[in-house]
């Protein structure tokens, strides 16, 4: 298969407003314009058509995650390059997601996005941290909830510190690197 046709898996993972989405959006749009076959399974997107119904308990959380690993695995085994910006805060959900692209042979890399809790929050694209600084609401990773940071990614992003385009441009080294292009 040529290398725009190689399918495989980009996880960001990190804490909201980190920036995952939208290093997701700028490495997307490269990828198109070299004609490789591209999809952004956003987390949002994702909780509203896919995983509608579910919480954010540990059990729910979990749930997400592996039905988002199911369907980046599906679209890479057939030639997309899948991005996948997702929370995902537990490390053995993420994990199960990365055994079963081994197990089918497909290509996966992790990337966390590691902007710190003090900048998402500044931040905030979604207002989550000022309603839960208002205690309109619990449960926030990384706030009152855990977020596993991932001990051991293929790369670590610290979006803060560099430009969107650095981020994306460091993350297509990665691919690049890996022969996934």
């Amino acid at each position: 298969m040529n290398a725009t046709g190689q399918g495989a898996t980009i996880w960001l993972t990190g804490l909201p407003s980190a920036g995952k989405t939208t290093i997701a959006l700028a490495l997307a749009a490269r990828l198109a314009d070299e004609g490789h076959r591209v999809e952004v399974l956003d987390g949002d997107e994702i909780r509203t058509f896919l995983s509608a119904g579910l919480g954010f308990s540990r059990e729910d959380r979990h749930t997400n995650v592996q039905r988002i690993g199911f369907v980046a695995q599906l679209l890479a085994s057939h030639g997309v390059k899948t991005l996948v910006p997702v929370i995902a805060p537990y490390a053995d959900s993420r994990e199960a997601v990365r055994k079963r692209h081994q197990a089918a042979g497909t290509g996966y890399v992790e990337v966390h996005v590691a902007t710190p809790v003090e900048v998402c929050s500044v931040r905030d694209v979604k207002g989550l941290y000022a309603k839960q600084a208002a205690g309109e609401l619990s449960g926030l990773t990384g706030v009152d909830d855990p977020y596993e940071i991932p001990a051991d990614p293929d790369l670590r992003i610290d979006a803060h510190e560099q430009t969107v385009e650095d981020s994306a441009a460091a993350l297509y080294a990665l691919l690049r690197d890996r022969r996934l292009l």
